[in-house]
Formats: C-alpha cells, structure tokens, sequence
C-alpha cells in the first residue's frame, strides 16, 4: 500500500466521479493529495473522508475555477503550503455537452473548450516549475475514448478532449528535451459510471440508456471509477518511470471495433 510513497499530488474535479476516486486511490497508497474543485464544500467532504480512512490529514480540499489561471496560481501556492511541493498532477476537471456542429453555438463551444482543454493547458504550463523541484514526477491528463473516436453529437466534447490527447505529447516531449524527469501521459476512459453520465442521459430513462451504452461496449459493461483511478495510480507511481507521451485506454475493447 505504499506505491506512492512520499508522492505529492493536486487532483483538479475531485468532489466527485473519477476525482474523487483518484484522490482516494493516491492517498490509500501513500500519497499526500489537494483536492481541487469549483465545488469547495465537495472536495473539502471528499478530503475529509480521506482523512477519516487514512487516519491521519493526508488530504485538503480547495476551492479552484480550473478555467482561471489566477485559481491555479492559487492552489499550486496551496500545495506548496500544504504538501511542500507537487509532484503528481492529474488534470481531471471538466464536462460533456452533447451537439452537433450545426446545434452548437459559439459560447457553448468556447465554454466546454474552456473547461476541457484550457484547464489542461494552464495546468501544465503552471505546475511545471513547482513540479521541476520535485522531480522523478508525472502529469496525468483525463481526456477521454471520444477524444480518439468521433460522434456526429459530440463535436465540441470529441475536439476538447483530442486536443487535450495531443497537448499531453507536446508536454511529454518537452520534458524530455529539457531533461526533466516529469513524464506526461493521457487516459482515455469510455462510459464510466460517475454524474458524467447523467448529462449524456438527459431525460431518458436510467436503466435503459446505462443497458444501451453498455452494450456498445466489447466487455459489456461500464466502468467503475476505480478502473480509471488504478491507472491514475500507476502513472502516478515510479513503476511507470519509462512510459510518457502515451495514451491508456480503459474503454472495455470500444476503441478496437
């Protein structure tokens, strides 16, 4: 249970869903971890039961818009005051809005671009500093299947989440060239069960639409967070000190069809 031993990790959307779970795994295996969120009082709940499990004040909750680059500037001082220094990043925030090209407009573009892909990219650019004192170090970015594999009804989430897939390499490979020990990987999820879901769903009935998705998948059935939150782990580990610029996909076998 120390495969993260001494390791110093800022998960972004952990009040709930994949962050949360990745906080959770982390700190179980050792990890001191802020969690971040634009839902305070969520992280700070999430944190708390970290702490309640662990047993010790190994996690924080912290307030943080991962769209505003003075909320970074912010919670990269706050892992410095709270873990003294950081060297796990995994940009997890963001959201799904479902449209096709001629449904969306302009706003509604620029805002899930914003969340999905901004996000990622103050993270990188704001963390790296911090994370050079702290080196051998990781950044992990969420992107998703739909990143890889496009919808005619996802054109703003299909392109968000491809160009946080191609941002991760260009990270990777600047890294490297510079020398630094901080790798730069993706995940690529499918249909995870976590509130994500419920904006894919709409108004339609649950048990249907989850039986739908399911069957889309070759394993047939969804994913459960923790099947992100143990890759988060591994990247997050020194076991995965030779893989950067990689994409993992835990999709079930979707992306072979």
């Amino acid at each position: 249970m120390e495969r993260v031993r001494g390791k110093r990790a800022l998960v972004t959307g952990a009040a709930q869903g994949l962050g949360a779970a990745a906080a959770q795994m982390l700190a179980r295996h050792g990890a001191h971890v802020l969690l971040t969120d634009i839902n305070e009082a969520g992280a700070q709940q999430v944190a708390e039961s970290i702490n309640l499990e662990i047993g010790s004040e190994v996690a924080w909750g912290f307030q943080h818009d991962a769209t505003s680059a003075e909320d970074w500037a912010a919670a990269i001082e706050q892992a410095r005051h709270r873990m003294d220094g950081l060297s796990v990043l995994v940009n997890n925030a963001g959201m799904v809005r479902t449209g096709s090209v001629e449904d969306l407009d302009l706003e509604q573009w620029h805002h899930v671009m914003q969340v999905n892909t901004d996000s990622v990219f103050l993270g990188c650019k704001l963390a790296l500093p911090m994370m050079r004192e702290c080196q051998p170090a990781s950044i992990i970015n969420l992107s998703s299947i739909a990143g890889l594999m496009a919808s005619p009804n996802l054109a703003a989430y299909n392109a968000s989440k491809a160009a946080v897939w191609l941002l991760t390499k260009s990270v990777a490979l600047l890294a490297a060239k510079k020398g630094w020990d901080i790798r730069c990987n993706s995940i690529h999820p499918t249909f995870i069960r976590t509130p994500m879901l419920d904006d894919l769903r709409g108004d339609r009935d649950e048990a249907e639409t989850l039986a739908r998705l399911a069957k889309q998948v070759p394993l047939g059935r969804l994913g459960d967070p923790d099947d992100v939150a143990y890759a988060v782990l591994y990247m997050a580990s020194d076991e995965s000190r030779f893989i950067t610029a990689a994409e993992f996909k835990i999709d079930g076998g979707i992306s072979a069809i």
